[in-house]
């Protein structure tokens, strides 16, 4: 009941505050299994995107925030599910497998997930190379792939603010890429690695973020 009252109230509400401009809405297919790969800049990335797009989006989640006790963990655990947030223990030695599980149980179901290639959040504006889970998953699930371009996120909430201020941010979505059947035959390492990479690009077009060239391997303060 909680979830189901926060859904119908808090997205709209932060449209209307934060005013964010939204391109290519017309590029997200509104039904069937979608995955929306993303440039990620700030914490509240997670809430922008989901708030913006046409169709319900999970992301993972820390599953410390499913966790709480009392009236604010439950305010907590009903917050984060509002955006399709889906708790991962990322302490656990096989957390990776068990979040791409999760993100193909979401894929199998016809949902639309939610994915930052880069890993973690850039520090300094740059876009880092891609993982390739996203392509992973858009290699067995079929699902086709989302570019999404975020712009001033970072401002919004930036790395270390644990309060979101008003700044009026910019979110593109680029053409679906579709990997059904155009792989066939390639070997999967070198599938996953040329799709990442268009995928990277196709996000720096909708950005203009200059590429870094390299992983990510800072892990940003909360």
């Amino acid at each position: 009941m909680l979830y189901g009252a926060l859904h119908r109230i808090v997205p709209p509400l932060l449209r209307a505050i934060w005013r964010p401009h939204v391109e290519g809405l017309d590029q997200v297919p509104r039904t069937g299994p979608l995955i929306l790969a993303s440039n990620h800049q700030s914490f509240i990335d997670s809430v922008v995107i989901p708030a913006v797009t046409p169709r319900p989006v999970s992301f993972l989640a820390k599953s410390d925030y499913f966790a709480g006790r009392g009236i604010k963990g439950r305010l907590v655990k009903a917050w984060f599910e509002t955006f399709g947030a889906l708790p991962v223990d990322r302490d656990d030695s096989k957390a990776a497998l068990a979040s791409l599980d999760t993100a193909l149980s979401v894929l199998a179901e016809g949902g639309a997930f939610g994915i930052y290639p880069e890993g973690t959040r850039s520090r300094d504006g740059r876009l880092y190379r891609g993982r390739t889970g996203v392509a992973q998953l858009a290699l067995t699930s079929g699902a086709p792939i989302v570019p999404v371009g975020l712009r001033d996120t970072d401002r919004l909430q930036p790395v270390g603010s644990n309060r979101p201020r008003l700044v009026r941010v910019t979110v593109t979505f680029g053409e679906p890429i579709d990997v059904r059947g155009r792989y066939d035959g390639v070997p999967p390492g070198r599938a996953r690695r040329e799709i990442t990479d268009r995928v990277m690009t196709e996000i720096q077009k909708l950005t203009g973020q200059e590429a870094a060239g390299v992983y990510n391997d800072r892990a940003p303060d909360a």
